[in-house]
């Protein structure tokens, strides 16, 4: 589990906390030691139970790479040549065989190539990224210490509880290896976190608001960071993170591209965000293992249609009918709040997790979760991402999401280290159409028996929101995500413009719609469609369904110990307007690309 305060467990006692003399704890290069071992990998278990989904089902999964001079892919973890150290750690994890994401993105990442990297929850992507990095990290020198930390890498994460998990799998890899790891993140105690950034850190794992933090406190500086990986980076470029990743990367000193490595992984990468990353990334290699939807081999999906006022009822049936661990999704953190009560009150024990409650509460329901003490947890997508739970039975999604990814990341939480699960959705007439009719297509795709009314609830009509990205983000029909750069629509131009901007430009350009000669039509078709961004931008902020969004978002972004500045509250608010904003852009390209012709933010 994890050590709060920092690295090394039993070996926090003779770390120190002066700045100028490095800690002396599990990290640090030496012989062996049980109890170290006991407190950083565990108990010794099965190797079957660690290393993620049994691919040894998947000898022909499908594998895309794109870009230029790709390594060949490694047929185990011998012919990786990683360091002894590493290796001797490889086996204490208990990773016995490289799963298909670690076979093809650790070869390019230890020669030093930029990567975008798609594979199915579950796959080992956090050992995909750990293992080049920490090698890389072993032949660097490194800086002397300093009051102010100073990395040599970065892995930046959206929320807290994935931030300690990708820590705790650091801590195997570099144990005994001189590259010490630290994690920082909201909610925690800072004074702690500054502690242990003092003993020293090679690699830093962090939320992007309390490194945004520390950066303003002049306690870390990233002028040093040759290695940046982005966890779950679709997520974290999309939902407001994008002007503090921003001036990490760009505005604080941080060594550019191409003498920093930057690896970017998830499991949805949609083309919007793929071109957003292009800011961050230099002639990279874009890998795609599998399609999300190979989740299915092992998670059985089911779909039933079940009213509002029903919904209690049939979940309640649903906890009885099949024991085990139950991860249940709701969209609000009202709602899960007011779930926990009413399931505690019919003598099912449940707890909850969400953006309102304090880090150490989360902790608890987590490890009370695990446990099986409170075999249900209620949870908002705070949980849906990277979260490994191995032993989860059962997903019920009680509110289906707005988005089609959201609902891969929600079922890929069962499933896990080769078990079967069960993935259960409510559906009805409120459920948002767009992820609805994302779903019969993976359902098509899959080759999964469906219910007959789920393509007429497709087909019935616009409903239930928008969704955040517009579906699968142009996944093909086995891929989670395909390269952006190969669109015919020049998806691989870096000139373009992230889409707060694109809004904030289409707010200009309404001025331009009324003086630049346009005939009558197009000017009044102009008007209108740029004061229906104005009345959905409205409407956003005082609808219902505006409310439901922000409200969740707002308190994901909470979970990041951010400042005052909310940028992510106008992302929220303005999304519902996507559609309008983008055809009102289409109107204005013309006079875009005439005035600003080196650019061409709308293109695609």
């Amino acid at each position: 589990g994890y050590a709060r305060g920092g690295g090394g467990g039993y070996g926090r006692g003779g770390g120190g906390g002066s700045w100028n003399s490095r800690a002396n704890d599990a990290f640090t290069e030496g012989e062996r030691n049980q109890r170290w071992e006991l407190d950083i990998f565990g108990p010794p278990r099965a190797a079957s139970e660690k290393t993620g989904i049994n691919f040894d089902k998947y000898d022909d999964i499908p594998v895309e790479t794109s870009g230029r001079d790709c390594p060949p892919p490694a047929t185990s973890f011998e012919t990786l040549n990683l360091p002894a150290v590493l290796n001797q750690n490889v086996e204490l994890a208990g990773y016995a065989k490289p799963t298909p994401i670690q076979k093809n993105t650790i070869p390019i990442s230890i020669v030093g190539r930029d990567l975008m990297a798609c594979a199915q929850t579950g796959s080992g992507k956090t050992a995909s990224f750990l293992l080049p990095m920490i090698t890389r990290l072993l032949g660097m020198e490194k800086p002397p210490p300093t009051r102010k930390a100073n990395p040599l890498a970065l892995i930046l994460s959206p929320t807290r509880e994935l931030t300690i998990q990708i820590y705790n799998e650091a801590r195997k890899f570099c144990y005994l290896s001189g590259a010490r790891p630290v994690v920082c993140y909201g909610g925690a105690d800072i004074r702690e976190q500054l502690r242990d950034l003092e003993r020293g850190c090679e690699l830093l794992v962090a939320t992007p608001g309390r490194l945004v933090d520390l950066i303003e406190r002049a306690r870390v500086t990233v002028a040093s960071t040759l290695i940046l990986a982005l966890d779950e980076a679709d997520r974290m470029l999309d939902m407001g993170f994008e002007p503090q990743i921003r001036r990490i990367v760009q505005k604080e000193g941080m060594p550019q591209a191409p003498e920093r490595q930057t690896l970017m992984f998830s499991a949805t990468f949609p083309k919007q965000i793929q071109r957003m990353a292009m800011d961050f990334l230099d002639d990279y290699i874009f890998v795609t293992v599998g399609r999300v939807g190979s989740t299915t081999e092992f998670i059985t999906q089911k779909l039933e249609f079940v009213e509002e006022n029903d919904k209690e009822a049939v979940l309640i049936d649903l906890l009885k009918a099949v024991p085990g661990l139950t991860l249940v999704f709701v969209e609000t953190k009202r709602a899960a709040d007011m779930l926990e009560y009413r399931l505690c009150d019919r003598q099912l024990m449940a707890t909850s997790i969400h953006g309102d409650r304090t880090q150490r509460e989360r902790e608890d329901a987590l490890a009370s979760f695990r446990a099986g003490r409170t075999p249900v947890l209620v949870a908002t997508d705070v949980a849906a991402r990277g979260l490994d739970i191995p032993n989860v039975v059962h997903v019920i999604n009680y509110d289906f999401p707005g988005d089609i990814d959201d609902y891969v990341h929600r079922i890929g939480r069962t499933g896990r280290a080769g078990h079967n699960g069960l993935a259960t959705s409510f559906l009805n007439d409120r459920s948002n159409k767009k992820a609805v009719q994302d779903l019969v297509d993976i359902f098509t795709e899959n080759n999964i028996e469906r219910p007959r009314w789920l393509e007429s609830l497709a087909n019935s009509g616009f409903g239930g929101g928008g969704g955040r990205r517009g579906g699968k983000g142009g996944g093909g029909n086995r891929f989670g995500a395909r390269d952006a750069r190969h669109d015919n629509g020049g998806g691989g131009s870096r000139h373009h413009l992230p889409f707060l901007q694109r809004i904030d430009l289409c707010r200009s350009l309404s001025a331009h719609i009324r003086v630049d000669g346009w005939d009558a039509g197009g000017r009044h078709a102009g008007e209108r469609e740029f004061r229906l961004f104005r009345q959905t931008r409205g409407a956003s902020r005082s609808g219902r369904a505006g409310r439901t969004h922000c409200d969740d978002r707002e308190g994901e972004m909470a979970d990041q110990d951010q400042s005052p500045f909310h940028p992510h509250h106008d992302r929220c608010a303005i999304s519902p307007s996507a559609a309008a904003g983008r055809r009102l852009a289409q109107r204005t390209g013309q006079i875009l690309r005439s005035r600003h012709p080196q650019l061409h933010p709308f293109r695609g």
